[in-house]
């Protein structure tokens, strides 16, 4: 672990733990408001929960391309390549398993594992090709590339909101309605192709934060201090930016970006001085089980979470879901409504940390 940050693989965990928790809760008419993302423009802590997972992706790129030796080599152009298509192949697995119900006419192609693999490939193109001092140069031009194409291309007067985006525009264009999401009352993706743009830009950043904790462990100097100064000095900007392009999770608004980059850089900063420095090991391995094998905990949740809605269960005179079924009948009587639909989504989490717990027994560690 001391080639590279336990804090790191620590803060994955919780993003990980968290997002389980957001996306499973027993029913979500009632579900205590911080657990819901914000309807449009504004900001939830459930908000931060992705983009601190796809921060988290480049941070863990700095320590993958060390093997690489920082080169874009054609085995390494291919290795990125494989490593994107797999992302893809794994997503399609997890959504449309075990492919009874498949219609190519109704799929969706884009979600948070290919806005992942997109992400990822993108920045390693980029950081293995441009000189590391162009970085920031580089995130501050995709940012603003992004508010123009934004502005410009949406509705005049309104082109920030749900029908009248370029974002909206460009999936509509380019897919058509059926292979969106329609979760939002029009079909609408919170995670399209548009957005993936300033989704880039997350992920970059959280590489730079990965460079500069190098950098301070070179010189045996605690990072907190400066990781508090950037962050609060990016949710500033954040908040200032947000007066004029709002911060808005499902357009991954460039205002968006700042904020929950300056959130975690100083989640980094604290995690890094607790367990780093003061060297601090509560609840560790309990995080360490998600951290250490993020994606494949990503996929059992996923799995496990739509096969539950597959599973009818006898409901007066009808049937309703296996997860409906449960919350009515085991949470909300003990709990109540709110509190049993928050004692839900912790029991998912603790079932898919007990399923990943016997791979990290056993040493078994999905790397894509």
């Amino acid at each position: 672990m001391k080639s590279r940050f336990l804090s790191l693989d620590i803060l994955r965990g919780i993003t990980l733990a968290g997002m389980i928790l957001v996306n499973t809760s027993g029913n979500g008419n009632f579900t205590y408001a911080p657990l819901l993302h914000a309807q449009w423009h504004g900001f939830t802590p459930t908000d931060l929960v992705f983009p601190t997972f796809l921060f988290m992706v480049g941070v863990a790129m700095r320590f993958s391309f060390k093997s690489f030796n920082y080169s874009l080599t054609p085995r390494v152009r291919s290795k990125i390549i494989k490593r994107t298509l797999m992302l893809f192949f794994i997503n399609y697995l997890i959504f449309y398993f075990p492919f009874t119900d498949f219609s190519i006419e109704k799929m969706r192609f884009l979600n948070v594992l290919p806005r992942i693999a997109l992400s990822y490939c993108a920045v390693s193109f980029i950081t293995l090709s441009a000189p590391s001092t162009w970085l920031t140069r580089i995130n501050v031009g995709i940012l603003f590339t992004y508010w123009a194409i934004m502005a410009f291309f949406g509705d005049t007067n309104v082109p920030y909101e749900l029908s009248t985006n370029a974002v909206l525009k460009l999936d509509l264009f380019l897919f058509g309605p059926d292979h969106l999401y329609h979760g939002n009352g029009i079909p609408f993706d919170p995670e399209g192709l548009l957005s993936t743009l300033p989704a880039i830009s997350t992920c970059l950043l959280g590489y730079q934060a990965s460079m500069y904790l190098e950098k301070q462990r070179a010189i045996n100097k605690s990072p907190l201090a400066n990781l508090l100064v950037y962050g609060l000095a990016l949710i500033a900007i954040a908040l200032i930016w947000d007066k004029v392009f709002p911060i808005n999770k499902k357009l991954w608004t460039s205002s968006f970006v700042l904020l929950c980059a300056g959130i975690d850089f100083i989640l980094i900063g604290l995690l890094s001085w607790w367990i780093e420095t003061k060297e601090r090991h509560f609840a560790n391995t309990f995080f360490l089980v998600f951290g250490t094998n993020s994606i494949l905990a990503y996929a059992i949740s996923e799995v496990l979470a739509i096969q539950m809605g597959k599973i009818e269960m006898p409901e007066g005179n009808g049937v309703t879901d296996l997860g409906s079924w449960l919350y009515w009948h085991l949470f909300e009587p003990v709990f109540g409504k709110y509190n049993g639909s928050f004692a839900y989504a912790i029991s998912f989490v603790l079932v898919c940390w007990s399923i990943c717990y016997v791979f990290y027994r056993k040493k078994w560690f999905l790397k894509v």
